[in-house]
């Protein structure tokens, strides 16, 4: 081969080798720092600050910014999972992960990791066994730093939505020895559980009932169908049908004898149309309950009649609807009557003074609100102004507190 033609191969070569590391080189560029706070570990701080705010866009602006610096920040790729844990994009918060752990280098950056899958397997639960492979990275966050605060309180969050209110106790109070991080939180978290305690709460119903924030009309109907047993209180109450005793019986067959030697065309003429075997009773529904969950306590509870949990005018139950403290307040009240038989407790208190300053005479609510107070089933939700709140909503565990009270009151625990 001529040796220009050599020359001239090797330079085409080496202008391809060129433009393609050019090109190489150009894809994978970082971005390029404008000023001293523009670092990906500001950012990440900043990302992270956001996202407490639950300003979930911005967050995710400020771990991507983190990322164009450096394309191996671990954290900020643990970061933009947890924005789309809170976002409801798991696929895509896997995959942060999936990167947050592959360049993880310090035991701060594995630690982050460990804690947010603890938060994705909380907040997503699609495994059967979400709190095992919870309780696994937090296995694997104490082993890294057996005093890693974080690790202990995600951890008493999940061992909470697992309703093993024991072991979430345990676990926040360990976060308050620890006099770190989340200490704020963890001191809220106890104090929940003790409301918790006091409720104690009998069925698997009313133990997801307590996490509620604010009770809604299918909440009550659960509660008053599993926690009150009302069905079965009210079923006692009803007088049952007695059997024909047996002198009856015998006079019957007696009788039928006799009706043996009536001729027959007496007979033909005094027959009588057969009654009609008694129909079953209709069952109680509602329009807009048909996929609802809790359908068939909603069903019970409209059998039983309680005042306050019947169908709107159109057949709705509306059970979404959130509950006031003042028509939870009726609905006790109509239990009371029934289960007391003080018929007179419906306007026992008409004329009477008002004992809090947001209830006045005149409320609807009123006569309901004294009749449950007087007797120590609600009280005050604001002990210091004495204010009972009757339009505020009701939560979970104060919910489910009541009606502890109401059956300690009633004695049927």
């Amino acid at each position: 081969m001529p040796l220009k033609k050599i020359i001239r191969t090797i330079i085409i070569l080496s202008s391809i080798c060129t433009a393609a590391f050019f090109i190489v080189s150009c894809g994978s560029k970082a971005r390029v720092a404008v000023n001293q706070l523009d670092t990906p570990g500001h950012h990440t701080f900043t990302g992270l600050k956001l996202l407490d705010q639950e300003k979930y866009s911005d967050a995710k602006r400020e771990f991507e910014m983190a990322t164009q610096l450096d394309a191996k920040y671990s954290k900020a790729y643990t970061g933009m999972a947890l924005v789309n844990i809170y976002t409801g994009k798991l696929n895509a918060a896997w995959d942060n992960l999936t990167l947050g752990f592959k360049n993880a280098q310090t035991a701060d950056e594995k630690l982050f990791v460990n804690v947010t899958k603890i938060r994705y397997y909380t907040l997503n639960k699609s495994d059967q066994k979400w709190l095992e492979l919870a309780k696994s990275q937090f296995d694997e966050a104490v082993v890294i730093d057996s005093k890693h605060a974080p690790a202990y309180y995600f951890m008493g969050l999940a061992y909470k939505e697992a309703l093993d209110f024991n072991q979430s106790g345990q676990m926040f109070t360990k976060v308050i020895q620890l006099k770190t991080d989340h200490l704020a939180d963890a001191d809220a978290q106890l104090k929940f559980l003790q409301k918790v305690q006091q409720a104690m709460p009998a069925t698997e119903a009313g133990k997801k009932i307590v996490l509620v924030d604010n009770l809604t009309r299918a909440d009550a109907a659960v509660l008053f169908m599993e926690e009150l047993k009302i069905k079965d209180l009210y079923d006692k109450l009803t007088p049952k049908v007695s059997n024909t005793p047996a002198k009856d019986s015998e006079k019957v067959t007696a009788n039928l004898k006799d009706v043996e030697k009536v001729p027959a065309q007496i007979k033909d003429a005094e027959k009588v149309p057969a009654e009609a075997p008694p129909q079953a009773p209709v069952k109680l529904t509602a329009r807009d309950i048909a996929d609802h969950p809790s359908r068939v306590y909603i069903e019970g509870i409209l059998e039983t009649g309680v005042r306050g949990l019947e169908n709107d005018p159109k057949g709705n139950f509306n059970p979404g609807e959130v509950i006031s403290r003042g028509e939870y307040a009726i609905m006790l009240e109509d239990v009371l009557i029934k289960l007391t038989g003080e018929k007179d407790l419906a306007a026992r208190y008409v004329n009477s003074k008002s004992l809090f300053p947001d209830v006045p005479a005149d409320m609807p609510y009123f006569n309901a609100i004294i009749s449950v107070t007087s007797r120590g089933i609600m009280e005050a939700k604001n002990a210091k102004t004495g204010e009972f709140a009757p339009l505020k909503p009701l939560s979970g565990v104060e919910a489910v507190l009541v009606i502890r009270k109401l059956k300690e009151k009633l004695k049927i625990i």
